[in-house]
């Protein structure tokens, strides 16, 4: 188990915030595949946050109303640093999407009719499925490790339901919500009545 290092010094925040501009600059794919590379920064490289803890923030972004990457970078930039953390994560995370639509949008034209920009965004495709596979497996041995078999099955149901079934998101995080606060609430109960 890794000891978990906080952020210290006068770089703390120049590193928070080229990392999200960095991570931003370099995702294609979406806010899923961001959570990935945030888990590989700041869990795996620096150290600020635990795997679990990730994990848990991973499911706040994903589940909050907005884009899963400023909701990552929200959480991270708060969890890390607090206010000030959150504000430079969220900026390092939309500066590079800001630049990136306005230059596109000047030649809309040429970049659509274009053959090469369409083979080479199909291409990207495929490395996107890849990244989204890996954040899968990752994010799916950590809830095996903190949930067991019951966290597992509850995520194949939550993918089965929306996938095969078609089941609204809303309703699926609903129950799952439900399912979170009962089992929290049983296991304080059953804790208590120990105590007593």
């Amino acid at each position: 188990m890794q000891t978990e290092t906080k952020p210290s010094g006068k770089n703390k925040y120049w590193t928070l915030f080229l990392s999200t501009l960095t991570i931003s600059a370099f995702t294609f794919g979406g806010g899923y595949v961001i959570v990935s590379l945030l888990k590989k920064k700041f869990v795996d490289e620096l150290h600020w946050l635990e795997a679990d803890e990730m994990l848990d923030l991973a499911a706040i972004a994903q589940s909050s109303p907005g884009a899963v990457a400023v909701n990552a970078a929200i959480l991270v930039g708060y969890r890390t640093l607090g206010l000030p953390g959150m504000a430079i994560a969220v900026l390092g995370t939309i500066i590079p999407p800001f630049v990136i639509i306005s230059l596109i949008s000047l030649c809309y034209t040429a970049f659509r009719t274009n053959p090469i920009v369409a083979a080479v965004l199909k291409g990207m495709q495929s490395g996107v499925a890849a990244v989204i596979a890996d954040v899968t497996v990752n994010l799916s041995r950590n809830v095996q490790r903190e949930s067991g078999v019951i966290g597992v099955l509850i995520m194949v149901g939550a993918f089965l339901a929306s996938w095969m079934f078609n089941v609204n998101v809303l309703w699926i995080i609903f129950v799952c919500a439900v399912y979170g606060l009962g089992s929290t609430w049983l296991r304080l109960h059953r804790r208590r009545e120990r105590m007593l």
